[in-house]
């Protein structure tokens, strides 16, 4: 009996660990998607519930009577928070704009209540095993939990139930277990916080059942609320968010809440990555495409006949499946996907590159901005040495650089790493209308800043005649930049060990103002 009783306080507190831990995850995930650098949000967030773990085992100290009826609550309560935790935030994404401090407090609460129950089910036990036995019970099963939940969200959760349904999941497998605790204690219980206790596990039930069922329409509801335009797509993947809005005759694609592309001018942005490049390149056999995975990268380089091969390296298998079958993206990009002469390499574009044998003509870097420490990684000296690596002598490379105005210390900051890792470089700009004006920085191994920019002021033709914008005109005018906005001489080369561009990009728009003032 004891054995018996001894086993379930001990369960309970293995789907403490697994519930606990999954929903300070799901809630470090939001704010990420929400707020943005990552590495700032996981740490926040997870200090914080730490933090709380140790107000909640003080708080312990307060509970005199009634420990298993307190620790059946706080099993409820935890079930409610982590099933509810993603519903909660999007429900409240409409009507705040202060959702950073829901989310703490939500930590708040998920770290108190682990920290209460750990010291209440450590008493209890204690009538079972002496207290050798009982401290390392307890502590190896809440540790266990949290790696199975640790797993479980990484494998399982995230990408396939996504941020609406593993919450319930867990939340309800944490109220199945409190629930068989409920009834294993029930003669012990007080009669009249049995009855409280047991019309909250009922309630509970209730509520998880309800909020499976209207989790979609909340959620999208809270989507909806971040964006002007209508919803149409949004899938979340293993790696991030894809959301697809449409207005009259356009749509935008936004990754993780931050605008990509507008198929109203999406030209204005590919047309000068692609085909400056291009047209600086006597040879234009292989082709390799980092990032771009709405294909209308593949699309330019399509336009040119002696191409023989594209190979894409995009990390999310989803985006670049989005790219190659979304009705919106695959008239977008021309079917380019489809196209025999494209392979595509689901893969990190870092890893992929110092594991490749091949060689290339021209290297196209498409990445999203470098707003976090993990997308900076992808513009270091260490990631252009790589590409450096692969490119033939006479090849050429270019990376979309942010804008040279509005984040124009990120701007200057790409352009000193390329040349660090070996590259001239030629810096070119356009406006765009969605983005403003926007830049690209395009390398080479042998031609100086002074011969690329001759090259391309002084074509004459375009080789293709089907682009929407570009001309031999746009060509000269590109490259010609007036002063850096501030001062950009002394500027850090953006590095693994050193990775400052994602605080110049972030700090863009404050320097700016400060700046023009």
């Amino acid at each position: 009996m004891k054995v018996s009783e001894s086993k379930i306080l001990m369960s309970s507190l293995f789907a403490t660990g697994i519930a606990g831990i999954v929903s300070e995850y799901v809630l470090a995930t939001l704010a990420t998607y929400f707020l943005g650098n990552s590495v700032f949000q996981w740490t926040i967030i997870l200090s914080i519930m730490l933090f709380s773990m140790g107000l909640g085992s003080r708080l312990s100290k307060l509970v005199n009577n009634y420990v298993i009826e307190y620790f059946i609550g706080a099993e409820l309560l935890l079930s409610f928070l982590t099933s509810m935790c993603a519903l909660l935030v999007y429900s409240l994404m409409g009507v705040t704009d202060y959702i950073e401090i829901f989310i703490y407090i939500l930590a708040v609460l998920v770290g108190l209540l682990i920290g209460l129950e750990i010291p209440l089910v450590t008493r209890i036990n204690g009538r079972y095993h002496d207290l050798k036995a009982n401290i390392s019970s307890v502590m190896e099963k809440d540790y266990y939990g949290s790696l199975i939940g640790g797993l479980f969200f990484a494998f399982i959760g995230l990408p396939y139930l996504g941020l609406t349904y593993t919450p319930f999941v867990l939340g309800m497998v944490n109220l199945i277990v409190a629930s068989l605790l409920f009834f294993k204690f029930s003669r012990r219980l007080n009669k009249t916080l049995k009855k409280v206790l047991l019309s909250a596990i009922i309630g509970l039930f209730m509520v998880i059942v309800f909020g499976i069922y209207y989790a979609k329409p909340i959620i999208l509801f809270g989507e909806q609320s971040r964006y002007i335009d209508k919803v149409v797509y949004s899938q979340q993947t293993k790696y991030q968010k894809i959301t697809l809005t449409a207005s009259y005759n356009h749509h935008i694609l936004y990754l993780n809440n931050s605008m990509q592309l507008n198929t109203m001018d999406e030209w204005l942005y590919h047309e000068p990555l692609v085909h400056a490049p291009m047209l600086l390149n006597s040879s234009k056999k292989n082709i390799l495409i980092l990032g771009g995975g709405d294909g209308c990268g593949i699309r330019e380089v399509l336009k040119y006949p002696e191409v023989e091969s594209i190979k894409i390296i995009d990390l999310d298998p989803d985006m670049t499946n989005f790219g190659a079958n979304n009705p919106v993206f695959k008239e977008l990009n021309n079917n380019s996907y489809h196209n025999k002469k494209v392979t595509v390499l689901n893969q990190d574009a870092f890893i992929a590159l110092e594991n490749d044998s091949q060689y290339y003509d021209l290297i196209i870097i498409d990445f999203p901005d470098p707003r976090s420490i993990e997308l900076s990684r992808l513009y270091t000296k260490e990631m252009y040495s790589f590409c450096r690596k692969r490119l033939k002598m006479d090849g050429i490379i270019i990376t979309q650089a942010t804008s040279p105005y509005f984040q124009a210390k990120a701007f200057y900051c790409i352009n000193k790493t390329m040349q660090s890792a070996g590259f001239n470089t030629l810096p070119i700009h356009n406006h765009v209308q969605s983005f403003g004006e926007w830049g690209w920085i395009i390398g080479s191994k042998i031609y100086s800043n002074d011969q690329m920019k001759s090259t391309l002021s002084s074509i004459k033709k375009l080789p293709i005649n089907n682009t929407k914008w570009l001309t031999t005109d746009a060509l000269d005018m590109m490259t010609k930049f007036g002063k850096p906005v501030g001062d950009t001489t002394s500027l850090e080369i953006n590095s693994i060990h050193n990775p400052v561009l994602f605080k110049y990009y972030l700090k863009g728009t404050e320097f700016n103002q400060s700046f023009y003032e």
